[in-house]
């Protein structure tokens, strides 16, 4: 596993580019902090909507009502359980490298994007600690929004990514956080 994630990053490296630090984020299934708002809305969205779809059904009402719920019921779903797999699938493709002159995100499901931010102009590093060692490392300001869409209620990573860099979940964040602000001061 570490193998993949160092081959990944070292093959967007230039000749004279040295890898310091590499790593991905959190993998599995987990809660964010935007969870205790979209869990419960999920579970009345897709349990209304599969309440209704049941009831158009035993009704016999007619045939276009069953293919008006569906799509709800499709979105219910999704925002039940579904998302929770989107968001660990997309989290498996998600690299990130710290070298002497950048640090690198690679992502993306099905086309690879590299997100190269230059050690000398990298605008504020913020570390956010948990107690067990994880964090997120965000590279510049962060707005209200993205800021308590970080976890998305509907886990529009590609949006929060493209918005506010950030190395996120990731196992020892304190250290690859030394390792950047450590790189600063020798590109600087």
């Amino acid at each position: 596993m570490w193998n993949e994630e160092k081959q990944i990053i070292e093959s967007h490296l230039s000749p004279n580019e040295r890898l310091w630090w590499f790593g991905k984020p959190r993998q599995g299934f987990f809660l964010r902090a935007s969870d205790i708002y979209a869990v419960p809305f999920s579970l009345m969205w897709g349990g209304f909507a599969i309440f209704w779809e049941t009831m158009v059904i035993k009704s016999d009402a007619p045939f276009f009502f069953i293919l008006w719920g569906i799509p709800f019921v499709i979105v219910g779903l999704y925002l039940i359980v579904g998302r929770f797999f989107v968001d660990a699938w997309q989290r498996s493709k998600i690299f990130y490298g710290v070298t002497n002159e950048r640090v690198i995100i690679v992502s993306g499901l099905f086309n690879r994007k590299i997100k190269s931010l230059s050690l000398r102009t990298l605008p504020d590093v913020t570390l956010e600690e948990k107690v067990n060692g994880s964090g997120t490392i965000t590279f510049g300001e962060v707005s209200l929004f993205t800021d308590w869409n970080k976890g998305g209620f509907f886990r529009l990573r590609k949006a929060r990514i493209e918005a506010v860099p950030r190395f996120e979940q990731i196992p020892q964040a304190r250290n690859a956080y030394e390792i950047i602000r450590n790189a600063q001061k020798q590109s600087g």
